[in-house]
């Protein structure tokens, strides 16, 4: 039996899902995409499957996977769902099918636990700080148990921890064989058992890293499998663009100067002097950033310096800083054999100065450079796009009868996925789309208020607040407000807790308070846990990758329709690619990714069957802009809502006991 009957026959009824997944039913567009990843996986070849919310992709993916007997890479969007898979999901299949391959994770070595780094820390001076040195010690009880050297092992410590840093290894700072502790290190380990392993799940940011820098261990195991999927693969191409390009960054060089010191001292102390080469080195960092200015924002760089940018001070400043490198190495040179440290200083400050030279010339075609501010000051050189390094880089090096197989809740407005397939240079691939099973017409309704502001005028966000004050209000909590900037999102945060906090027992959150994590877990557990029931205001992450179902969610407002800035460098440069061929910007670029991002941020609300809510589009470009009808027509098809009546009436009934059962 060929491996579609045998996946379709494990999504039948009596077949092993049903024995042994409590509460599994077959779901027709599930095992429809589950027999064509088999079908691609037999045949080889490339398949794109836009899966809509309940569909159940993860186990449509999975099954062929474990059941093809081939060997297989996962790549999926963040380290927690590589977890989930890992951890949960991967082990929950292979017991129900009873399939026994090798299955390893592999992540970036920032996830790992350093042995070296753990004994420097303890010696360090960073360790003498309180609540770090509390943090190291429990992670040094830690570290004489853990197999894997994981560090998301430890529940109490958060991804923005400082101790982190301090525990982990970089690309510039391993010591690479050279370490004492190079044979029992997490990362070689782990890379270890990726390579002998059938099925690896990884995630995008280590996959197009390694494709830039093949340290990891992905460049050596991609010709080796047979099949690659690309789980949330709408986001490859955003995190492609980071990776196959190159940054440079003033938070590069403070890390540089503090290491180079530490170091120096350590090793070298009294043979060169440390302390002026690294004040000389810090001097044309602030140089840099007293250059950049404190706003924060992407600026555009055609020219020879960024945009606002004298040419001759940028000229200087870049001048300055390359000397002050040069410097370094000479000095790192004489004293490169006192210490293997000394070796990966010099090694570390050359990659730095080879990529500080990316910036003194004009882009190649096809790229774009721009200079980030704020916290710290980026430079960037990246591809317009992934479609040159997906065709060059990765696909052409695969053997023939290779797949490609690339899913999604989202990726696209129209039913070629032309958004997606372009931009991932995928032409000519299979393309699948599998309609949610939810009923959204009883389930879900939509409402754009005729009546507000428009998206552009100063009283918009007031007008937003208010809105969302009035349905959380009238619902208890259960509202969640996604902004398309973190200025409006501040703005209605604000707003909300005047209107909200004084006059009803409500609690407002605000993305950036706390964790992500912990906001969600604050916002689900309200209307049972006994606390204030919750409007949450959040934006950027928050449109994607998070799940509240049930009645914690019972209204969406978004603000505005999220279109990209247009002064967006990276935007802009691929706005004039195409009207140089004579395309339009608007049809091809800002309108599809719009309804992309529309699709995702609208797909929060409805979660499983028995979820039932409204979503408010505060955007009245929605109805009155001849594209609002493609807007519209990406979204799910739900009921309108025409008056503020209407909509109140709708909020309303969510609140009778009857909306507990399947609507």
């Amino acid at each position: 039996m060929d491996l579609p009957d045998v996946v379709a026959r494990t999504f039948q009824s009596g077949g092993p899902l049903g024995i042994a997944v409590d509460a599994f039913s077959t779901r027709v567009g599930q095992t429809q995409m589950a027999v064509e990843i088999a079908r691609t996986m037999d045949t080889g070849g490339v398949l794109v499957v836009e899966a809509g919310t309940g569909v159940g992709k993860t186990f449509a993916y999975l099954i062929p996977a474990l059941l093809s007997g081939q060997r297989v890479l996962i790549s999926t969007a963040t380290k927690a769902l590589q977890d989930q898979l890992f951890k949960r999901d991967i082990p929950r299949l292979q017991k129900a099918l009873g399939v026994s391959a090798r299955v390893a994770q592999l992540k970036g070595r920032s996830s790992y636990l350093c042995l070296q780094r753990l004994e420097e820390a303890r010696l360090g001076p960073e360790g003498g700080a309180a609540g770090i040195s509390r943090q190291l010690a429990q992670i040094e009880v830690w570290a004489r148990s853990t197999r894997c050297g994981d560090l998301a092992e430890l529940d109490y410590l958060d991804e923005a921890s400082p101790s982190i840093p301090l525990v982990t290894s970089t690309r510039d700072n391993c010591l690479g064989a050279r370490c004492p502790h190079a044979q029992a290190c997490h990362v070689n380990q782990a890379r270890r058992a990726a390579l002998a392993a059938d099925l690896v799940v990884v995630n995008h940011h280590l996959f197009f890293a390694d494709l830039n820098i093949r340290e990891s261990g992905v460049a050596e195991l991609l010709p080796t499998v047979r099949s690659v999927i690309f789980d949330e693969a709408h986001q490859l191409s955003d995190v492609g663009v980071q990776f196959l390009g190159q940054q440079f960054s003033t938070g590069q060089l403070d890390s540089f100067v503090n290491e180079l010191l530490k170091v120096g001292r350590l090793h070298a102390r009294g043979l060169v002097p440390w302390d002026q080469l690294a004040a000389d080195l810090s001097h044309s960092v602030l140089a840099l950033r007293a250059l950049a200015g404190p706003q924060p924002g992407r600026r555009s760089w055609r020219g020879g310096a960024p945009e606002g940018v004298s040419p001759n001070e940028w000229v200087s400043t870049l001048t300055g800083m390359f000397g002050a490198l040069a410097s370094i190495q000479h000095a790192l040179s004489i004293v490169a054999e006192v210490s293997p440290d000394m070796g990966v200083m010099q090694e570390r400050a050359q990659r730095l100065e080879d990529c500080l030279a990316f910036f003194r010339d004009v882009p190649e075609a096809g790229y774009v450079r721009w200079m980030e501010t704020g916290h710290q000051v980026r430079l960037v050189y990246s591809p317009l796009d992934i479609a040159h390094a997906m065709q060059t880089r990765v696909m052409m090096q695969a053997q023939e009868g290779k797949s490609w197989i690339f899913t999604s809740a989202t990726l696209g407005h129209d039913a070629t996925l032309s958004w997606f397939v372009r931009s991932c240079g995928l032409s000519g691939a299979r393309v699948l789309q599998v309609p949610s099973p939810f009923n959204y017409k009883t389930q879900a309704a939509l409402y754009v208020p005729d009546d507000l502001p428009w998206p552009g005028d100063e009283n918009h966000s007031m007008a937003v607040a208010q809105l969302a004050a009035q349905g959380a209000a009238l619902l208890g909590g259960r509202t969640l407000v996604l902004t398309t900037s973190l200025r409006a999102m501040r703005n209605i945060g604000s707003i909300l807790r005047e209107t909200l906090d004084s006059g009803e027992r409500l609690q407002v959150l605000v993305q950036g308070e706390t964790s992500k994590r912990e906001l969600v877990e604050r916002f689900c557990s309200a209307p049972g846990n006994g606390g204030l029931p919750c409007v949450l205001v959040a934006s950027a992450s928050f449109w994607e990758g998070i799940d509240i179902p049930g009645e914690a969610l019972q209204l969406l407002v978004i603000d505005k329709l999220p279109f990209t800035p247009p002064d967006d460098p990276l935007h802009r440069a691929r706005a004039d690619e195409l009207e140089a061929t004579g395309k339009s910007p608007f049809k091809e670029l800002h309108l599809p990714q719009a309804a992309v991002a529309l699709k995702q941020g609208a797909g929060r609300l409805i979660r499983r069957e028995s979820d039932c809510g409204v979503l408010v589009v505060c955007d009245t470009r929605l109805v009155q802009m001849g594209y609002g009808k493609k807007l519209i027509a990406a979204l799910p098809d739900m009921q309108r809502l025409n008056s503020r009546a209407q909509w109140l009436d709708a909020l309303s009934a969510l609140t009778r006991p009857s909306t507990t059962d399947p609507c």
